[in-house]
C-alpha cells in the first residue's frame, strides 16, 4: 500500500462537542460552566457512541452530544469528498479527544499536527433549538480551571508540524476563534508566517529571469487562505447575540486581510464591512477575495473568479441544518483543488457553487454535521436527479445567504 497523497487543505482550528439541548429549552447564563451536576457523566454521548465504542453517557431528556467544531466538520467533509484534508488544533486527553482521534482515523484525516492536552478538556458548547430549528450558542461544559485544550496551543509545536504539510498544501482554512485565544491567536500568526514568507520566496522566483522552464513548474506556489468568519461571542467571554465590538473587530480584521476565500453571514458582513454586497467586501479588501455571503435558507450571494452572482437553494426536507456551512465551504475548496484553480481567475464559478450547494443541501438530510457529510459520487448522483437549484451570474452581487434549512450553505 502506497503512502497517502499529501493533504490539499490545512483545516486549523477547533474540535469540539456541540450538546444540543431539548427545543426549547434555555441556555444558561454565558461562560464556562464547570460540568454537569454531581452524579452526571461529563463527556459523549449518543453522537460519540458509534465513534467511540461507548453507550450513552446523557441521562434522558439531557439532549444529545455531536462531534463538530468548523475545521474538523470541514477536514471530514473533504476526506468524504475525497480531497485530502489535515486538521491542526488541540483536544483534551479525554473521551471526546479519543472519539475525534478515532473519527479522523476512519476519514483518513491526516493529523500530524493534533496536539494532545492531559491537564485541559475537550471543549463541549451547550447550543439551544428553538421550534424552527434555528440555534444559538451558550456557554460551555467541563472547564476545571485552566480552561479548554483548544485555547492552550504549543505555537512552536505546531509551527514545526505545519511546515511539512504547508509546502504540498493548496489551502489553509481557518475561522476567528482562534484569536479569541492569545495562545492560539500566536499559533496562527506562526502558521500564516510560514505561508507568507513561502509567498514571498515564490514571488521572487517568478521574477528571476534566469529561472529554468522545469524550476518553474516545480515551484508551487503557497496555500491559499481561506476565512470563515464564525463569529461566537460566547468564545469572547460575550453573552449570546452580541455583536462583536471594536475592538474584537480590531482583532479580527488582519485575519480577514489576508484572505484570498472569505465566507461570512448577512450579519457578519454588516458587523465588519457595513455592507452584505460581496463584491464589495471584495473591494474593500486588499487582497480581493472571492467572497461568499450566506443567511440561512435565502439564496448565498457570490463573488469568485472575478464574477458575482446569487445561488438559490435546493428545495429539501431539512432534518437539521448543523454543519451545512461547513459542508458548503468544503465543497468550494474540493472544487477549487480538483481545478487547481485560483479563487480569483477560476472559470466557470457556477458549476462550483453548484457542488457546493449540494453539499450542504445534502448534510441538511441527516442528524449532525457528520455523519451525513456526502462522497463525491453521491453528490454528481443528487445534481443529476434534482433541479432545484438555480445560479444567476451578474455583473454584481444580488442577495442572499447561507441556504440550508432548505439548501445549501
Amino acid at each position: 500500500m502506497g503512502n497517502p497523497a499529501p493533504p490539499q487543505v490545512l483545516c486549523f482550528g477547533e474540535a469540539l462537542v456541540d450538546r444540543l439541548l431539548p427545543v426549547g429549552e434555555p441556555l444558561p447564563a454565558p461562560g464556562c460552566g464547570g460540568g454537569p451536576e454531581p452524579g452526571r457523566r461529563t463527556q459523549a454521548a449518543e453522537g460519540l457512541a458509534d465513534i467511540a465504542g461507548e453507550a450513552s453517557l446523557l441521562g434522558p431528556g439531557d439532549g444529545v452530544d455531536r462531534l463538530g467544531g468548523a475545521p474538523a466538520n470541514v477536514a471530514c467533509a473533504l476526506t468524504r469528498l475525497g480531497t485530502p484534508a489535515a486538521f491542526l488544533g488541540r483536544l483534551g486527553s479525554d473521551a471526546i479527544g479519543k472519539a475525534f482521534e478515532l473519527l479522523f482515523a476512519e476519514r483518513g484525516v491526516e493529523t500530524s499536527g493534533l496536539q494532545w492536552d492531559a491537564e485541559r478538556p475537550s471543549r463541549v458548547v451547550l447550543v439551544h433549538r428553538d421550534a424552527y430549528g434555528e440555534r444559538s450558542f451558550g456557554g460551555f461544559l467541563g472547564d476545571r480551571g485552566a480552561g479548554f485544550a483548544d485555547q492552550a496551543l504549543d505555537a512552536e509545536v505546531l509551527q514545526q508540524a505545519a511546515a511539512p504539510l504547508l509546502v504540498g498544501a493548496r489551502w489553509l482554512l481557518c475561522g476567528s476563534l482562534l484569536l479569541a485565544s492569545p495562545p492560539a491567536a500566536s499559533a496562527l500568526e506562526g502558521v500564516l508566517a510560514i505561508v507568507e514568507a513561502a509567498g514571498r520566496r515564490a514571488d521572487a522566483r517568478a521574477t528571476d529571469a534566469r529561472q529554468s522552464r522545469a524550476q518553474e513548474l516545480s515551484s508551487r506556489r503557497p496555500p491559499f487562505l481561506a476565512v470563515d468568519v464564525n463569529w461566537r461571542p460566547t468564545f469572547w467571554g460575550l453573552p449570546a447575540g452580541t455583536a462583536p465590538p471594536a475592538a474584537v473587530q480590531e482583532r479580527i480584521r488582519p485575519l480577514l486581510e489576508r484572505a484570498a476565500l472569505l465566507k461570512c453571514a448577512t450579519e457578519e458582513a454588516l458587523w465588519f464591512f457595513a455592507s452584505d454586497n460581496p463584491s464589495a467586501i471584495s473591494s474593500a479588501l486588499p487582497g480581493r477575495p472571492a467572497v461568499c455571503v450566506t443567511d440561512g435558507p435565502a439564496p448565498v450571494r457570490w463573488f469568485l473568479g472575478g464574477r458575482s452572482g446569487q445561488l438559490a437553494p435546493f428545495a429539501i426536507d431539512a432534518v437539521d441544518t448543523t454543519g451545512a456551512g461547513d459542508a458548503f465551504m468544503a465543497g468550494l475548496l474540493h472544487g477549487l483543488c480538483q481545478a487547481e484553480a485560483d479563487p480569483h481567475t477560476v472559470a466557470e464559478p457556477e458549476a462550483l457553487l453548484r457542488f457546493a450547494a449540494a453539499c450542504g443541501s445534502l448534510v441538511c438530510c441527516g442528524a449532525g454535521a457528520i455523519d451525513p457529510q456526502p462522497r463525491a459520487a453521491e453528490v454528481e448522483r443528487f445534481l443529476a436527479t434534482r433541479g432545484g437549484v438555480s445560479i444567476s451570474a451578474a455583473d454584481h452581487p444580488a442577495v442572499g445567504p447561507e441556504a440550508c434549512s432548505s439548501g445549501a450553505g
